[in-house]
């Protein structure tokens, strides 16, 4: 499950809200994107991936947008019972089977046991996120004292990038082709022409 902050009861409009609000700092949590209501069914482990596959809950999400109007791409609160709904319409007749009872008694269990994992579940937080490792081979990589060739040209002698004065030789625009050592001698030799008197 997700490591969250909550403070109040754990309700499940109140995990709705939280998840329909992650990710997105303009949401007011009262609509859920599927992108959202797939991370809090993974979390709540009711997606497991064995009963209740990411295929399933896709096409249930579908079918409830189907029954509003075009164009729209999130449910409510309100909209939840259905989608749980079409997901256990899915396991039910699997487990009916397997228990030897009524398909819609067992629908029903399955339906409440969803309610209670979403309700349990802790609201969102960046569970598995990567961190920058800290380790002998990339301070090693990344100490600019020992590039060589022209990559040491890239940084001051501090370390500190140089940036495209660094990566680029441009040119100087002083009239003289590049490599030529007696710059600037032609007025010592011959005189500044400033000077010439006619």
């Amino acid at each position: 499950m997700a490591e969250g902050n909550h403070d109040e009861k754990q309700t499940l409009h109140g995990n709705f809200t939280a998840y329909a609000k992650f990710g997105d700092h303009k949401s007011t949590g009262k609509t859920m994107t599927s992108k959202n209501f797939d991370k809090w069914l993974k979390e709540s482990k009711v997606q497991d991936g064995k009963k209740v596959k990411s295929t399933d809950t896709d096409i249930a999400f579908t079918k409830v947008l189907g029954k509003k109007p075009k164009g729209t791409k999130v449910i409510e609160f309100s909209d939840l019972e259905q989608c749980l709904d079409e997901i256990a319409g899915h396991i039910s007749k699997v487990e009916a089977k397997k228990k030897e009872a009524p398909e819609e008694e067992v629908k029903k269990e399955i339906i409440d046991e969803m309610k209670q994992k979403l309700t349990d579940c802790n609201h969102p937080g960046l569970k598995g996120t990567t961190h920058a490792q800290k380790s002998n081979v990339v301070d090693r990589l990344t100490d600019t004292s020992k590039y060589t060739g022209s990559h040491k040209e890239r940084f001051s002698q501090t370390g500190k990038g140089k940036g495209i004065e660094g990566r680029m030789d441009r040119p100087e625009k002083a009239g003289y082709v590049s490599g030529y050592k007696n710059k600037e001698t032609y007025d010592k030799k011959v005189g500044s022409p400033r000077t010439k008197s006619p």
